[in-house]
């Protein structure tokens, strides 16, 4: 079946392709969610009305999103975790951190914009990207340092004949 893209779907098409699905898919998902459109010529009409509002308004937002990704640019956030032997962390700096951070800042993000592949498990810089937009990514700044007051952790003693119990009363 052949239908016309109201929204960008991904993995699909952008707004006013024209597109071969299945028809469950169709049937089932894109008409009753209103992202496609059957073709006619009705249809194909009412679509370039659409397009021609919907790219200005694309254009705003994205332009908006570069602002935006301009700003969060010049952000660094500072995690201080516990760590262990070899600079490793108890625990990790994941996609959810970054986003709660990230709302301290008066940044309003979702945690699954965050492009984090595997949660940060050592300490160190990161350049973390965040998708704000769908053209649109900004980079932050993220720093996993040691937890002030924790003592620089020391390293493995051998283990060494057990002391006999002393014998006090």
């Amino acid at each position: 079946m052949e239908v016309i893209l109201r929204e960008h779907v991904e993995n699909l098409g952008r707004r006013g392709d024209v597109v071969k699905v299945a028809n469950g898919y169709a049937r089932n998902y894109l008409l009753p969610r209103k992202l496609a459109l059957p073709v006619t010529e009705a249809n194909r009409k009412q679509i370039e009305r659409e397009r021609k509002i919907a790219e200005v308004r694309e254009a705003q937002e994205k332009q908006e999103a570069e602002a935006l990704a301009a700003r969060m640019a010049e952000v660094e956030l500072v995690f201080p975790r516990r760590v262990g032997e070899n600079e490793t962390l108890y625990g990790s700096v994941t996609a959810a951190d970054i986003a709660e951070a990230l709302a301290g800042k008066q940044f309003e993000v979702e945690k699954r914009r965050v492009m984090l592949a595997d949660p940060l498990k050592q300490l160190g810089e990161f350049d973390v990207p965040v998708k704000i937009h769908r053209e649109v990514t900004a980079t932050v700044k993220v720093k996993v340092v040691p937890l002030e007051g924790q003592a620089a952790p020391a390293p493995a003693a051998e283990p060494s004949e057990p002391s006999e119990p002393s014998e006090q009363q």
